[in-house]
């Protein structure tokens, strides 16, 4: 990735909202209950807030903290989740970059949804984000795990060619943007939690013209149209003459498999 964080466009974003959050669906349904009555939970990478509010109906009287870098995602967030809960709880969003958040208090649970990825080097920040749980708490997170795909290769490669390396050659993450479910759990482990890791791939059916095309540009696609800014259409152009061949529609529209990996990791003990 380079240097230049991407700018994010949460409408387009949200155009997918139901199948991006099902991975964080599924990823709750393996988190503990926290151990106070009223848990302090952070949302590492919170975007528009859309997925933070499920927090809010899963643990009605937890305040909640979203964290994001992105002004577009955090003004989305604030207008359209924050607030008090109806179970006497509370969402509020806050700016800060995960690659150097320290955690300013005690949290029962933090967690993050498809946001490591843009994190180099975040097996180095669990120990402190571990050392803020209170006992008993819970560190959960979902990272895609599609980086060979062809939705992610034929961008790779198209970035790579002799028209595009020059601009963006350094600007696409690879090998390093996340590891396995097992380095993730070793890594767990070694700090001292119960790790439950695991991996699903997903077919989403997506609908409408050049699907994979729209999905991307929400996400993976982000650091290339930022670095090209203006000049991005030709790009886009040859990326989606490639998409549609790696990726037929049909009758009931674009299947478009995606490869995640999740980890559940408990601080052992019990209380504050």
């Amino acid at each position: 990735m380079s240097a230049t964080s991407p700018t994010w466009d949460p409408q387009q974003y949200l155009r997918h909202a139901g199948h991006r959050a099902r991975a964080f669906v599924d990823l709750l349904a393996r988190v503990p209950e926290p151990p106070a009555d009223h848990p302090r939970i952070a949302d590492l990478g919170c975007g528009p807030g859309n997925v933070t509010r499920l927090l809010a109906d899963r643990w009605p009287t937890a305040h909640i903290t979203g964290y994001d870098n992105s002004p577009e995602m955090l003004d989305k967030a604030h207008v359209d989740h924050e607030g008090p809960t109806p179970g006497g709880g509370r969402i509020d969003f806050a700016a800060a970059d995960v690659r150097s958040w320290v955690p300013p208090e005690p949290y029962d649970l933090i967690v993050g949804n498809a946001t490591f990825q843009w994190v180099p080097g975040h097996l180095d920040r669990f120990p402190a984000w571990v050392d803020a749980l209170a006992a008993g708490g819970t560190f959960a997170f979902q990272v895609p795990g599609n980086f060979d795909s062809p939705s992610h290769r034929l961008m790779r490669e198209l970035a790579h060619s002799a028209r595009w390396k020059d601009r963006l050659g350094e600007t696409l993450r690879h090998d390093d943007a996340v590891h396995t479910p097992a380095d993730y759990l070793a890594a767990l482990a070694d700090l001292g939690c119960e790790v439950d890791a695991w991996e699903t791939t997903y077919v989403h059916l997506l609908q409408g013209e050049d699907a994979v095309l729209d999905w991307v540009k929400g996400t993976g696609l982000r650091p290339v149209l930022t670095e090209l800014g203006a000049d991005a259409e030709p790009f886009v152009a040859e990326y989606r003459t490639a998409l549609r061949e790696a990726y037929p529609s049909t009758a009931h529209g674009t299947p478009f498999p995606f490869r995640r990996i999740f980890v559940v990791a408990h601080k052992k003990g019990t209380g504050r």
